[in-house]
């Protein structure tokens, strides 16, 4: 008879449940660039408008093989599985072509089922425009093309839209979510992250599932979200990654009465990290939330806002045991 070790004195807890997890890519060595480039005091646009962040990654990523893509985020798999973290939202959003994203999804279906993380996969196509297309032209191709060939291979089950200035406007993200409704995807959107441009209003117009990132959301989008019972991302690593101080309003939005949720952002250039412990500890410490607040934020809210609350975010009968013992 096999003995294991009781774990007594021990404390077990819920596993994490990210999102905003960005697994297949190619490139991380411009991520050192970006990051040399923020410490001499470059901004985020800037550093994006000399060629870094986002546009570094998609060339790689679209001259990486699927094969190739699947290697490399097998290995984040296992830094995230190891962070205690069993579920996550995987976006993809480096491709900016059509048969880029599809070759994206494809890694993350092929990575939900040969491996034990379970993904709920996300399309991003609207991270960008390219460079050889305007905004306007890519929009077009996001709704001809892209969204009814991933509806119709069940690729995503939600859509997001990078809903900022130099992106995507507040009328050209909302056709995207429109049209990616219609094809059955549930929505999420990119808002509020480097200035208060709409996009936390047009998730609650469109009442989507989730608004992410936040940090420059004020009083009146708060309301709105609560009014329409939109779910807050919170992305805090986000913000320390880029040496900003300016963290989203965690407290505001918890008291009156928003299911705030937690979650890493991991990705190449922004937030290079697939540790939800480090989250939790940035959300106590920079934003306030109390222990208590920020774990539940990392658990059982982030569950529901995947439509995974009836499985797994909380330890309760019926549900899977996926759970972490901590000494």
């Amino acid at each position: 008879m096999r003995q294991t070790q009781a774990p007594y004195a021990r404390l077990p807890a819920p596993d994490h449940v990210s999102h905003q997890e960005v697994l297949s890519f190619l490139g991380t060595e411009e991520a050192t660039d970006d990051f040399e480039r923020r410490a001499r005091g470059e901004s985020y646009e800037q550093i994006a408008k000399a060629g870094g962040g986002i546009w570094s990654t998609v060339e790689k990523t679209r001259a990486a093989t699927e094969d190739e893509l699947f290697e490399t985020a097998k290995k984040r798999v296992d830094w995230v599985l190891k962070c205690g973290t069993t579920t996550i939202e995987a976006k993809s959003g480096y491709g900016l072509t059509l048969d880029d994203e599809l070759k994206i999804l494809r890694v993350i279906r092929r990575l939900n089922h040969e491996t034990p993380l379970e993904i709920v996969p996300t399309f991003l196509g609207a991270h960008a425009a390219p460079r050889d297309m305007t905004p306007n032209e890519y929009v077009e191709l996001v709704i001809d093309e892209m969204l009814p060939q991933i509806a119709r291979a069940k690729l995503a089950e939600f859509c997001d839209v990078f809903c900022e200035h130099g992106y995507f406007d507040v009328e050209q993200s909302r056709r995207i979510l429109t049209a990616a409704r219609k094809l059955g995807l549930r929505l999420r959107i990119h808002a509020d992250q480097l200035s208060n441009s709409g996009g936390v209003k047009l998730a609650a117009e469109l009442e989507a599932t989730t608004a992410d990132h936040l940090e420059r959301t004020d009083e009146q989008g708060i309301a709105a979200m609560k009014s329409a019972g939109v779910q807050p991302v919170l992305l805090p690593g986000s913000v320390y990654a880029l040496g900003s101080s300016g963290y989203p309003r965690a407290r505001e939005m918890i008291e009156v009465g928003l299911a705030v949720v937690l979650a890493t952002d991991f990705n190449p250039s922004s937030s290079p990290t697939a540790s939800m412990p480090m989250i939790l500890s940035l959300a106590c410490t920079q934003m306030k939330m109390s222990p208590p607040e920020a774990v539940t934020a990392a658990t059982i809210n982030a569950a529901h806002s995947l439509n995974r609350g009836d499985k797994v975010g909380s330890l309760e009968r019926g549900k899977l045991a996926n759970f972490s013992v901590f000494d």
